[in-house]
């Protein structure tokens, strides 16, 4: 994605250059294009994506998280409301990857001390902190970056709380049916971290000279597992590959690459006598004294963008020697788009999303997780939690009534709340950096540079114009609907930042074709946006949900579409009753 939204830009600039274009009588610089490096709402966007951070290294949510699992255990049902609610209220103010990242543990954990399937509440737990980023001008970067446009056109700028009563109307309806029935339409997928997981990982047997298939033909090998093993290739030396005939021996140096759940792994490791885990820096982790020895524990890291794994490999990052952990198999989804994994794992490039299966002692996992460098899914409830989550947490309270109260703008208030979580060790300038999505602001910047030529060229009257011809004798709610719809679908095919960047002038342009005012038209773009529930890479977050609960894409679809037609028929309601159109 970082490299579409470079070429775009690149495009752009060279374009303009070579083929100047007259605006008022003065040329377009082909520099405006690269002025949103410098926008103030990705500025901001920046700042809170920090702040957040902050909150997540520091555990400041972890009391909520903690009652929330107390509540599970005593009243599912209704805590199963009250995660749904929390969650959309939390991610009115934050962004929602801290938000989801805090629940998830809790939830997989819950869901395995309680036997029931996870699939049931995670997915709509993610879907409700997206209905929660409609409700303020901060909930979520695109937000920020369609007021900041609508301002720029001219329009009042919108105060944070200008279209929360919409979203209060319709979101409730929305959480109903999160509660209700979308468990209901989600199937049951077993639990993960347990021996009946459906959770397919991409593993690598080392043959060693004590291993009982060394030595073994191919098929006396496969035998030992009572032929319940299938090998995708067997590599011998440096990127050799060995045909897998019945009758190949299999030697001391020899790799197997085998996809299975984790308790057949587990299971064929002991039967072949082999070692999962390899060159993978076992020596580092299994020497005689350490607690491998004694206790043994499987757990699940779910790679999220800007953490120790994200776009490194397991050899690279050292990541045995680093934790403690014996990285065992890696899990990709297996959908379109995803690209599936080939080599061998300890130097596959990790995408956010995989799931990295590791066994290590109970102490080492409880590090990791207080490290709060990665995702850790250990089936307990237990979060990380530091001294100085308290004043991260006040820093970002303060922050948001800064901006609410109107005292200072959200942009200046965001950038004092991250000096102020630098100064106070909430955060260090490595997690502050980790912080910052490539792929987010690039994604922005060639999304605004694409916007500003659309403005400048006309290109969004003209689309403006051929959308309002084609509809003129329809009414304007209808037209108003329309939008909505279209950008709902948009936001599931490409980025909601790209969407809405580019819906922004459109919509401006066509209320003023209308004759009407333009601010139920930009809101419009704001819901349609956020509507990212259909497909797995609709919003980032969607990419975690889809790997810690182990979804399939068409699960999306199942719970997704309806809760889409719900809520745009909602605001397709509410909306021209509260702006009187």
């Amino acid at each position: 994605m970082e490299a579409s939204g470079l070429a775009i830009i690149v495009i752009l600039v060279v374009s303009f250059q070579l083929f100047p274009y007259m605006v008022n009588g003065e040329r377009l610089a082909p520099t405006a294009f690269l002025a949103g490096f410098g926008n103030e709402a990705l500025i901001t966007i920046c700042a809170l994506m920090i702040m957040g951070k902050g909150l997540e290294a520091t555990g400041a949510l972890q009391p909520l998280a903690m009652f929330l699992a107390k509540a599970w255990t005593a009243r599912p049902k209704l805590a199963s409301l009250a995660t749904l609610g929390i969650a959309a209220i939390l991610s009115a103010f934050l962004n929602n990857t801290p938000v989801v990242i805090m629940l998830l543990p809790m939830l997989i954990g819950v869901a395995v001390r309680n036997k029931f399937a996870p699939s049931s509440i995670l997915m709509p737990v993610g879907f409700a902190t997206l209905i929660g980023g409609m409700a303020t001008t901060i909930g979520t970067s695109t937000n920020l970056l369609i007021v900041s446009i609508a301002a720029d056109q001219g329009l009042e700028p919108f105060g944070m709380f200008d279209f929360t009563l919409p979203v209060l109307m319709v979101g409730v309806v929305g959480v109903l049916y999160l509660w209700l029935v979308a468990p209901r339409l989600l199937p049951e997928r077993k639990q993960p971290l347990s021996d009946r997981s459906p959770r397919v990982f991409n593993a690598m047997f080392h043959i060693n000279e004590t291993s009982a298939a060394c030595g073994l033909t191919f098929a006396e090998g496969l035998a030992l597992t009572g032929n319940e093993m299938r090998v995708d290739r067997i590599e011998r030396g440096d990127g050799l590959s060995v045909t897998k005939l019945p009758l190949v021996k299999i030697l001391a140096g020899d790799r197997l690459a085998v996809r299975d759940t984790p308790d057949r792994l587990k299971r064929f490791e002991k039967q072949l006598g082999a070692t999962l885990h390899g060159a993978l820096g076992a020596d580092d982790v299994t020497s005689e004294t350490h607690a491998l020895k004694d206790l043994q524990h499987l757990a699940e890291i779910v790679v999220t963008r800007g953490s120790l794994l994200h776009r490194a490999t397991l050899v690279g990052t050292r990541f045995a020697r680093r934790t403690g952990l014996l990285p065992l198999a890696v899990h990709r989804a297996r959908e379109p788009g995803i690209e599936e994994i080939s080599g061998d794992i300890g130097t596959t490039r990790l995408r956010a999303g995989d799931v990295v299966l590791v066994q290590g002692a109970d102490s080492q996992l409880e590090q990791l997780k207080r490290s709060g460098t990665v995702l850790v899914l250990d089936g307990t409830t237990n979060l990380p939690r530091t001294h100085r989550a308290d004043r991260a947490l006040v820093i970002m309270i303060l922050v948001v009534l800064a901006a609410a109260i109107g005292i200072l703008p959200i942009s200046v208030s965001a950038i004092v709340g991250v000096g102020a979580m630098l100064a106070t060790r909430c955060l260090t300038w490595k997690d502050a950096s980790g912080a910052l999505s490539a792929q987010v602001i690039m994604i922005i910047v060639a999304s605004l540079a694409l916007g500003l030529a659309m403005t400048e060229t006309g290109g969004a009257v003209y689309i403006a114009q051929g959308f309002v011809e084609g509809a003129r004798l329809l009414p304007t709610p209808f037209i108003l609907s329309m939008l909505m719809l279209v950008m709902a679908i948009l936001t599931n095919v490409v980025s909601n930042a790209a969407a809405g960047i580019i819906g922004t002038p459109i919509a401006i342009q066509m209320a003023r074709e209308l004759g009407v005012p333009a601010e139920p038209f930009v809101v419009a773009v704001i819901f349609g946006v956020n509507m990212s529930y259909a497909t797995p890479f609709g919003y980032q977050t969607n990419l975690l949900l889809l790997s810690a609960g182990g979804y399939k894409f068409s699960d999306f679809m199942r719970a997704g579409v309806p809760l889409t037609a719900l809520m745009w028929l909602g605001f397709s309601i509410v909306l021209p009753i509260i702006y009187d159109l």
